[in-house]
């Protein structure tokens, strides 16, 4: 008798993001799961696990009904798109569409008009989710893909559709309402496509990334792995009794990986709309945030906060930092004001799904002193587990570790993307010699750690010499007087390219650019972190430093209105 194994169910079990929508929904259904608080009207919805399971089975469902096609592995599904903030409807949407065979594309509603219709029309969405309060610049670029988009769903806590010029438009809700909430599951290939997201288009148009379930999964589990590796004298575990924040977008790369590995978790995910500091404060104090992920400016933002002491923040214990270096000056900042939490780096790109790199302390580090940690902290850190990474030199070969030879980093892993969607050209400037080649200058010091130098396109060419623009803005944010501090190359007839230091002081305060190239001589050139020679040509102090859609310093925008920043800037006359 010839007998039956079932390898798809065993050995071939697939991974996919199923799984962890399943999981909470097992073990603690009637548990409160999401918490959404609405930016504008400071409403608070909450959800069980079993009843945001039961919406996203609804939306499954309603996805069907919309006629939207699930695909296969290297036959991508129908893309639905979202133009939403941090809500529940958005978490529900990100595992309705990949469970059910499409492919999510979350737009990033920061970028420049063009290039969001560029990223529309590219992916070719079919179907376009967005809410209330987004329905202008849907209709603003309504002209430019009615012709791609099919259908659109208006999100909003209010019942009703508005009067708009929107053809073939329904309503979240109602489309939920009129659903099952009981939806079969397929059980898909770990390599159908999950998820379609664009980088942030600043050397030219966006370029879309394809992931899939199985690269999402790995992901997740390694960085749920991690947390058994921590030797952080201040860690404190809470396991499944952490309550994270949900701060980065979730339009911009997955926020950083916290749908999935957050849910899979079955911790309470509290999501705040967009980020207000109001609203930050707010939720930490009311539903006890121990954990969020964020960008330095909001660092700096709570900073600024003049009610920032108002509020109760003391549940706050650990603050994962990425989209730019953490300077260790805003740090330590940050930490005076708000005891209790520290702040630590990490590192990812759209193209790495994101996170490949995170501060680490060693276990023979941790009894040093808090300084010594300090700077172990915002380094950028070492891979995370099941991940490689090199720096290596313009032959290929990786580079000394000793703290001065800068290369570029390379990385490979299952959760690297394959290629660029449609955009074979561009894939093979990035993808040879077997890496993933990133574009970002780093260095390696003796401890064996990463310490992101710059990007390649923002170092300064000054004579025969590069100067890390990140270093001198690392080293200007350690200044009590300085909240932001960016620097950027600007053309110079005699050397190429000399430094601008444009910085945005703390409030209150009187310093003078003066003060800067004070401050960098004392802690910089005479501490032999940098040469006399790097020393910032020209100041700047101005109200407000341009960010990028996903907070970064906007260095192509500077230089973009560099006419503007030079007429503000003060010559420091420099020898």
């Amino acid at each position: 008798m010839e007998y039956r194994t079932y390898p798809e169910f065993s050995t071939h079990y697939p991974l996919i993001l199923t799984t962890f929508m399943k999981r909470p929904v097992e073990i603690y259904p009637n548990e409160i799961g999401v918490v959404y608080r609405n930016h504008v009207s400071g409403e608070y919805h909450r959800f069980t696990w079993i009843e945001w399971y039961k919406r996203t089975c609804r939306l499954a469902n309603a996805l069907n009904s919309l006629g939207v096609k699930p695909g296969k592995p290297d036959e991508p599904g129908e893309r639905v798109a979202t133009m939403a903030l941090n809500t529940h409807r958005h978490l529900e949407l990100y595992y309705a569409v990949p469970c059910s065979g499409a492919v999510l594309h979350p737009i990033n509603v920061r970028l420049a008009l063009d290039h969001i219709v560029h990223t529309i029309n590219h992916a070719e969405d079919k179907v376009i989710f967005f809410d209330d309060l987004l329905l202008p610049m849907v209709e603003s670029i309504y002209d430019r893909i009615k012709n791609t988009v099919k259908k659109f769903v208006y999100m909003s806590d209010k019942p009703g559709l508005p009067v708009t010029k929107i053809e073939n438009l329904y309503e979240y809700e109602l489309l939920l309402k009129q659903e099952s909430e009981k939806f079969e599951w397929s059980y898909l290939s770990e390599d159908n496509y999950a998820t379609l997201c664009y980088t942030t288009g600043t050397t030219g148009l966006p370029k879309g990334v394809m992931f899939t379930h199985r690269a999402l999964y790995l992901q997740s589990l390694h960085l749920i792995a991690r947390t058994s590796f921590v030797n952080d004298p201040t860690y404190i575990h809470l396991g499944e009794n952490i309550v994270p924040m949900v701060i980065t977008p979730l339009f911009h790369i997955h926020a950083w990986g916290a749908p999935f590995f957050y849910v899979f978790m079955g911790v309470k995910l509290v999501l705040p709309g967009t980020f207000t500091v109001e609203g930050f404060c707010e939720l930490v104090q009311t539903e006890k945030v121990t954990t969020v992920a964020v960008v330095p400016t909001i660092l700096a933002l709570l900073l600024e906060y003049k009610d920032l002491d108002k509020y109760d923040l003391s549940s706050l214990i650990s603050v994962s930092v990425g989209g730019g270096a953490l300077p260790l000056g805003l740090k330590t900042k940050v930490e005076n004001r708000i005891p209790g939490f520290t702040a630590s780096s990490g590192y990812g790109m759209t193209e790495t799904a994101p996170v490949t790199i995170m501060a680490f302390v060693k276990k023979y580090m941790t009894d040093w002193s808090k300084e010594k940690l300090d700077e172990v902290r915002v380094k950028t850190g070492m891979s995370v587990p099941g991940i490689e990474v090199e720096v290596i030199d313009e032959n290929g070969k990786p580079i000394p570790h000793d703290n001065k030879t800068i290369g570029q980093i390379v990385i490979r892993g299952p959760w690297v993307m394959e290629k660029y969607y449609k955009n074979p050209e561009k894939t093979s400037n990035v993808w040879y010699d077997e890496w993933f080649h990133t574009g970002d200058l780093a260095k390696v010091d003796e401890e064996d750690f990463i310490i992101i130098a710059d990007r390649m396109s923002d170092i300064i060419r000054s004579g025969s010499e590069m100067v890390p623009s990140i270093l001198l803005e690392n080293l200007a944010a350690l200044a009590d007087f300085i909240l932001e501090a960016t620097v950027v190359g600007v053309p110079d007839e005699v050397w190429g390219e000399k430094a601008l230091a444009i910085i945005k002081l703390l409030p209150g305060s009187d310093k003078k650019e003066e003060d800067l190239i004070e401050f960098l001589r004392i802690e910089g050139v005479e501490k032999g972190k940098i040469t006399k020679w790097m020393l910032p040509k020209l100041v700047a102090i101005v109200d407000e430093i341009p960010k990028t859609s996903v907070g970064k310093y906007n260095k192509r925008e500077i230089k973009k209105n560099l006419a503007e920043y030079l007429a503000k800037a003060k010559d420091m006359k420099q020898g």
